[in-house]
């Protein structure tokens, strides 16, 4: 089948294969077609497929023979999308997160207070902390022991009104002020 009349719709550069894409593939090669075939027919570059091919291909018959499998193929991709991305500070910095947690219940400082008194005093260094934003978000995410209704500042504003704002741009007079008499159209330039 050639990629004229595939089903399948074209390829963008830089999409992921789906796992449709990836039954296609284990389909091929057991039919024996080429890589660059496939590729054609996928309509993405060779490398992808050889790439997909070498990350799904599992041992059978005690290591004897190696085939390729569209859902191994998948399980790896997804376990490598769920390794990828930037990891969350909170885990890595815990400490500062207990010494947030007891100045905030114990000597009722603020979030604010509690990132920045920290840095003055001395007692963390500015890659062991997070900064005040940070902390309000892990209150929002629920990951403090603190909450919303514990920040008495943060119930009192409704940030969530919306306005309606008036024109700046002055829009000159409207067509309803003109005179009745100029729809007469009895006088000259009306």
């Amino acid at each position: 089948m050639d990629s004229l009349h595939s089903i399948m719709p074209e390829h963008q550069k830089g999409k992921h294969l789906s796992f449709e894409q990836r039954v296609i593939i284990q389909t091929r090669l057991k039919d024996g077609c080429s890589i660059r075939a496939i590729a054609r027919e996928l309509c993405c570059s060779p490398s992808t497929i050889s790439y997909e091919v070498r990350r799904g291909t599992v041992p059978l018959y005690r290591g004897k023979q190696k085939r390729y499998k569209a859902d191994h193929g998948q399980s790896v991709y997804q376990t490598n999308r769920r390794h990828c991305g930037r990891k969350s500070d909170f885990l890595k910095k815990s400490d500062f997160i207990k010494y947030v947690n007891k100045h905030f219940f114990e000597d009722n400082w603020s979030l604010d207070v509690c990132a920045n008194r920290c840095l003055a005093v001395g007692e963390f260094s500015s890659d062991q902390i997070v900064c005040t934003r940070t902390l309000y978000n892990y209150v929002d995410q629920g990951l403090l022991a603190i909450r919303n209704s514990d920040l008495p500042e943060k119930l009192k504003r409704n940030t969530k009104i919306h306005r309606v704002h008036k024109n700046k741009k002055k829009l000159g007079r409207s067509i309803e002020e003109r005179p009745k008499e100029i729809n007469d159209r009895k006088e000259f330039g009306h």
